[in-house]
């Protein structure tokens, strides 16, 4: 479950923002050191390196040598900060053009750029954004990922649901991968060295003949694993079944 959302704050306030209009960010505020990109880039720093959590107004502050009531001078909240971060993250992907491949090249692309996003920023993991920050570098990343299907016969619907259902895809498994490897790093343990451990011990409790297909195909799937779960192979075998999922709607056969 994600632990907090986008586009909390005051909708007018943070598109001001996050379009950076004038009169919503100021020219000189008390301290002439700090910007609002500043204020972000400080906030996606932490967050990167300690988790969303860490990223709270006073910890920013901290790190930038300033006051937090001068920081609220440059973002008014943390929700506004939020939608900065992720809109300047958004904005920093490594985009591949879109012309001069079929859709399916295109959309496989899209998903490893999102992949990639999830791996350096984990902490996007946590945010809900189904009210998504309506900045400059969302809008770009909507548009250079809808253009993977556009112009193949799509209407302008189909064409979302194609994304949102790759896009999902993605989002779920960079959950679990972003969740194993924190369990590598709390445990100090990999999981093939946490098998090691467990497995002995569940076989003390459990009589393969009563779960023939668990112990089976959870042998089989561990040994060509080395795990109960292979992130990459997951991402391949996963990215190829939507693929081929969107294959059938688009084509027809």
């Amino acid at each position: 479950m994600a632990t907090t959302r986008s586009s909390a704050g005051d909708p007018a306030r943070t598109l001001g923002l996050l379009w950076r209009d004038p009169s919503a960010v100021p020219r000189r505020g008390p301290d002439r050191r700090l910007s609002v990109d500043a204020v972000v880039q400080t906030a996606i720093d932490i967050a990167d390196r300690e988790g969303l959590r860490a990223v709270t107004m006073r910890r920013v502050a901290t790190d930038l040598g300033a006051g937090a009531m001068t920081l609220y001078t440059y973002v008014p909240s943390r929700s506004e900060l939020l939608d900065l971060m992720l809109d300047s993250v958004y904005a920093a992907i490594e985009r591949r053009p879109a012309t001069g491949t079929g859709w399916r090249a295109r959309a496989e692309a899209i998903a490893e750029e999102n992949r990639d996003l999830y791996l350096a920023h984990p902490w996007v993991c946590e945010v809900s954004t189904q009210r998504p920050p309506l900045g400059p570098g969302q809008l770009a990343k909507y548009e250079h990922e809808l253009a993977a299907f556009d112009g193949i016969g799509l209407t302008d619907v189909e064409m979302d649901d194609c994304l949102t259902y790759l896009l999902t895809f993605v989002q779920a498994w960079a959950h679990n991968t972003i969740a194993a490897r924190d369990a590598r790093n709390d445990t100090g343990m990999t999981d093939e060295q946490w098998w090691a451990i467990a497995g002995p011990e569940l076989g003390r409790y459990v009589d393969p003949a009563s779960f023939p297909l668990a112990s089976r195909v959870g042998e089989a799937a561990g040994a060509a694993h080395n795990s109960a779960h292979d992130p990459d192979h997951a991402f391949e075998f996963g990215l190829s079944r939507v693929l081929a999922g969107l294959e059938v709607m688009i084509t027809g056969d």
